[in-house]
């Protein structure tokens, strides 16, 4: 008996998803064109009343003072000046304050994203004993907390006033990014991992050479949600800090908006800045953001992408 070998023709490849392309003089149906017209509707008035704060920040912040307060300044700057930009880079309070918030938030936002990224790993093996118990324990943190004073009596017992600690350790971890990350990590290939132990990596290896580099997307999404986060946060160190050198910009920047009296409060400009209030707030404010303008379109291609693929498994 002869054995035939059945031949099979080769699988022929998948065409990509393409978007349906609309042919010329093709028809397009009114509810079609209604939804267009309604979300183009939406989306530009999304976006004005996004831009309009910002706009109109960085206009007074041009502006004269007297024009600021006899409410004239909207969209166009009016008196067009730099003085106030001039007075407050010229404190040197507002400087040692600026790399203060540079400081908190690169070791702030390193520690996050390591704690965050080995806790969701942990969390996303099926096998691990414990887990509903370790998941229960993240997710009760969302809704109860110890409260304002247990929180300031435990960071002064263990001496974490006027240090970096104080602003980085409490939030390291944000349950929310915790849930997005361990969503992700079950949603890779689990024969992807299996192989590599097979070559004989440890769990350490499959994380750092397999899993990560197929996490880049959700990283750095969650790098950006911890930096916003860590940039714009004043109340831990208002909370915990009361040493002038040790406050982050935003600390000084609620200072001014609170009009903080006194030169302790202000820096060494204390009395030019509270003549020139309105406008310095401005100023202060576009100076304050400006990093995370710059730095958020390098990320910006990585948000929504990263941001589904935690959210829907599969």
């Amino acid at each position: 008996m002869v054995a035939t070998a059945r031949h099979q023709a080769p699988a022929t490849p998948r065409p990509a998803l393409r978007r349906p392309v609309r042919r010329k003089g093709q028809r397009v149906s009114r509810g079609y064109r209604v939804f267009q017209v309604f979300n183009a509707v939406i989306l530009t008035i999304v976006v004005i009343v996004t831009l309009y704060p910002f706009v109109n920040v960085v206009s007074r912040s041009l502006s004269d003072e007297a024009q600021i307060i006899a409410g004239r300044v909207s969209l166009w700057p009016r008196g067009f000046n730099l003085t106030s930009y001039k007075l407050v880079m010229s404190d040197p309070m507002f400087w040692t304050n600026y790399r203060n918030t540079i400081v908190y938030t690169v070791v702030a936002t390193a520690i996050a994203i390591v704690l965050t990224t080995c806790y969701a790993y942990v969390l996303s093996k099926k096998h691990l004993k414990g887990r509903t118990a370790l998941i229960g324990i993240a997710v009760f943190t969302m809704f109860f907390s110890g409260g304002l004073i247990p929180n300031y009596v435990l960071i002064s017992s263990l001496n974490m006033t006027n240090t970096l600690w104080a602003v980085v350790l409490p939030n390291a971890i944000n349950v929310f990014n915790l849930l997005v990350m361990k969503a992700f990590f079950e949603s890779l290939p689990l024969e992807l991992e299996e192989a590599a132990a097979v070559d004989g990596l440890s769990t350490y290896g499959v994380l750092w050479r397999i899993v990560l580099p197929l996490s880049k997307a959700v990283v750095a999404t969650m790098i950006l949600f911890y930096a916003v986060s860590f940039w714009n946060s004043w109340f831990t160190a208002f909370l915990y800090m009361d040493q002038l050198d040790m406050f982050p910009v935003t600390v000084y920047l609620r200072n001014l908006i609170a009009g903080a009296t006194g030169a302790e409060a202000m820096g060494g400009a204390a009395g030019e800045l509270v003549q020139s209030g309105a406008t310095i707030q401005s100023v202060t404010i576009v100076l304050t953001v400006l990093p995370i303008l710059l730095v958020y379109p390098f990320v910006q291609r990585y948000f929504v992408s990263g941001v589904l693929l935690g959210a829907v498994k599969g």
